[in-house]
């Protein structure tokens, strides 16, 4: 049986809103296996980038557990679950979050340089070419269109070799054939690099890519379907 990569125990979710706390999660249990492709789908606001944003210790639960290679998230503090992501996890925002200060490969390069490896602009370069922008290294963020900086931003999250690679509507901000191509190139570093996937979006085309699609309805999981039990 695959390893259990990701692992939520009527995980919960309040925060402070201006009329009080607002739940935003109501009790997520759920497994992810090793190499597996999750796309989490529901209407806005139905809590699918907070449940994301947990499986990557980027909130923490208020409730239940999370676990991710074993490990328990919400028992680590903020400087455990920095160094943990960046030794375990890509993360891919719909905004780029690139550094604009910096060029395509200093981007790529960064995650690298934290977890102190030598030859880390060496293996930048390589995996922006993986993306197409092997003549782009050189460029900041301003030089690129989106879909250019949403390449970078896949190249850094692929680069440190992640086991698991989380992405939160990464298409969001791009037409449709820059979208369509970001979305190869993911499913491509997954399966490049044996990753697990997890995908948060809104397009049933995406969803339809995957190995199995929760979807999400007021914080609760509404549907858990494996892709060949649909059709």
């Amino acid at each position: 049986m695959s390893e259990t990569v990701l692992s939520l125990a009527d995980a919960r979710l309040v925060l402070a809103g201006n009329a009080g706390p607002v739940e935003i999660l109501r009790g997520i249990t759920l497994e992810v296996k090793a190499g597996e492709t999750l796309g989490l789908v529901g209407p806005s606001g139905s809590g699918k980038s907070s449940l994301l944003m947990l499986m990557g210790g980027l909130e923490r639960a208020t409730g239940g557990q999370v676990h991710a290679l074993g490990q328990d998230l919400t028992a680590m503090d903020e400087d455990q679950l920095a160094r943990f992501r960046r030794l375990n996890m890509g993360v891919v925002f719909q905004s780029f979050h690139l550094i604009p200060t910096m060029t395509a490969l200093e981007n790529v390069a960064v995650p690298l340089e934290l977890a102190g490896v030598t030859d880390a602009f060496a293996r930048a370069e390589a995996e922006l070419r993986n993306v197409g922008l092997g003549a782009r290294t050189d460029h900041y963020p301003s030089q690129m269109s989106g879909g250019e900086q949403q390449r970078v931003a896949l190249a850094r999250a692929a680069v440190t070799r992640p086991r698991i690679l989380l992405a939160d509507e990464p298409t969001g901000n791009l037409d449709g054939a820059n979208g369509a191509a970001i979305m190869d190139l993911l499913f491509g570093l997954r399966d490049r690099h044996g990753a697990t996937l997890v995908l948060v979006t809104h397009a049933p085309d995406l969803a339809a890519r995957c190995d199995r699609v929760v979807r999400l309805v007021d914080g609760r999981i509404a549907a858990d379907t494996l892709r060949a039990a649909a059709e």
